[in-house]
């Protein structure tokens, strides 16, 4: 199928398919395709806190492609097919697996409450945590034991979904350390593809500062979800700091107000 040939369909002629915190899913242009729309709101706390930043859905879009298209180009396989304008992807449509799978490279937020580590501590190896999907249960964590006795997954997927986290935490690493960002950790949700006969396990949903940890390596400056959820302002320009270091934003005069400027593809 030729994807680049699909037809644009207006927001308000489309069929909308789920909505969550931060996206919406619309029906896509052709069978097996979905629009993901990226919306300006910001939440945390199962959206005990939430607020619209402008121009958050736009940044968000553009970084998320930027790394979705790395990961295809680099082989992992992914929803992402192309973005579509300024807010909108067009994403293959898959059955998202209910678990949210955690990647911790250093100790920051929940693990360092839980476990008494002091934030910002490097962890002896890279530790992954599974987390069932549930905004009424306030997403739990989750063994792999529950996990294949309530059949969220099963034993060949979790090792799919552990496979597919830890080559993208390694892809992540070093992206972001090139250009003077620690990955501290990310949150990252998988899909069933189903192709023909075959099943095949993918990386879906998103991967932005919306869903990673990010801290300036010299001076651990937050440069992510964060700035919200613990009320230290600036949000919109950390994103934006980090799509310009990513080379996906263009520094150029412009007038107050008008939002990030964003390189055309």
């Amino acid at each position: 199928m030729d994807f680049n040939k699909t037809r644009y369909i207006p927001m308000s002629r489309r069929r909308r398919i789920y909505e969550g915190k931060a996206k919406t899913l619309y029906e896509g242009p052709e069978p097996g395709t979905l629009i993901q729309h990226f919306k300006d709101d910001a939440t945390a706390f199962n959206a005990k806190k939430h607020q619209i930043i402008e121009g958050k859905g736009v940044l968000n879009n553009r970084i998320s492609e930027y790394i979705f298209q790395h990961l295809n180009d680099i082989g992992v396989p992914t929803h992402f097919i192309k973005r579509l304008n300024m807010r909108e992807q067009l994403i293959r449509e898959v059955e998202i697996v209910p678990l949210e799978v955690v990647v911790r490279n250093v100790a920051a937020g929940s693990l360092s409450q839980r476990l008494g580590i002091e934030e910002g501590t490097q962890l002896p190896r890279s530790i992954i945590e599974f987390y069932y999907k549930n905004d009424q249960l306030g997403d739990p964590m989750v063994s792999e034991e529950h996990i294949t006795a309530f059949g969220w997954a099963t034993p060949q997927e979790i090792d799919d979904m552990m496979a597919l986290a830890i080559r993208v935490n390694d892809f992540l690493t070093g992206l972001f350390l090139g250009v003077g960002i620690r990955l501290v950790d990310f949150k990252m949700e998988c899909g069933r593809l189903f192709e023909n006969d075959m099943m095949r396990i993918i990386v879906a949903d998103e991967i932005s500062p919306d869903s990673c940890r990010l801290w300036d390596i010299k001076s651990n400056e937050k440069m992510d979800k964060d700035r919200f959820r613990r009320d230290l302002g600036g949000l919109l320009e950390a994103y934006t700091e980090v799509a310009k270091r990513l080379g996906i934003l263009v520094d150029q005069d412009r007038p107050a107000g008008s939002g990030p400027v964003l390189v055309k593809s």
